[in-house]
C-alpha cells in the first residue's frame, strides 16, 4: 500500500523554533506530572463524556466504549484535516493531543484496580457513576491486568509523543 506524498506548506524557521519550545515545555510539564491528571486532561474529559452521550444511541456497549473512542477520534480526525491541508504544525499538534489523550486513558485504565480517581458522569448522581475500565476489563476478563495494560498504553503514548516530535523536526528540516 502506498500513501500519497504530502507537499507540506513551508514552515518559517521562527515558527518551527516556537513550536519546538512549546513542545519542550509541554513534555517537561507532562513528565513532571507523569501519573497524575493535569488541567489538560480536563479538556479530554469533556470530549470523553460527550462520546458516552453520542454513542448511547448505538447501545450499551457502544456507550461504554464511546467515551474513549470519541476522546481519541477527535484529535485523530483533526490531524487528518490538517494533513489534507498540508499544514505540518497542525498535524503535529493533533498527534501530540492524541497521544496526550492516550496518557489519560492509560491513567484511567490503571485506576480500574485502584479506583482512586473521581468519576464524572453526565445525567447521573456522582454515587451512581461507574468506572468505564472496570466494566470494560471485566467484560474482557483482563481486570487483574489493568495496571500492566495501562502502563503499556502509557508507554505507547509517550513513545508516540516523542516520535511525533522527531517526525515534526525531520519533516520541517526536509521541507527547508
Amino acid at each position: 500500500m502506498h500513501f500519497p506524498e504530502i507537499e507540506w506548506k513551508p514552515l518559517p524557521r521562527i515558527q518551527f523554533f516556537a513550536w519546538i519550545i512549546f513542545y519542550a515545555v509541554l513534555l517537561c510539564f507532562l513528565a513532571a506530572n507523569f501519573s497524575t491528571p493535569t488541567l489538560l486532561d480536563n479538556l479530554h474529559l469533556v470530549t470523553h463524556e460527550a462520546g458516552h452521550l453520542l454513542f448511547r444511541w448505538f447501545g450499551e456497549t457502544a456507550e461504554l466504549w464511546g467515551g474513549t473512542i470519541l476522546q481519541l477520534l477527535v484529535p485523530a480526525l483533526l490531524g487528518v484535516a490538517f494533513a489534507v491541508r498540508a499544514e505540518l504544525p497542525g498535524v503535529a499538534f493533533c498527534a501530540v493531543a492524541f497521544f496526550h489523550s492516550l496518557t489519560g486513558v492509560a491513567t484511567y485504565m490503571i485506576d480500574a484496580l485502584q479506583r482512586e480517581l473521581p468519576l464524572v458522569t453526565v445525567g447521573a448522581a456522582p454515587e451512581e457513576a461507574q468506572h468505564d475500565w472496570v466494566r470494560i476489563f471485566s467484560s474482557l476478563g483482563v481486570l487483574p491486568h489493568a495496571i500492566q495494560i495501562g502502563n503499556a498504553v502509557r508507554l505507547l503514548a509517550w513513545c508516540g509523543m516523542i516520535v511525533t516530535m522527531i517526525w515534526f523536526c525531520w519533516r520541517s528540516r526536509k521541507s527547508d
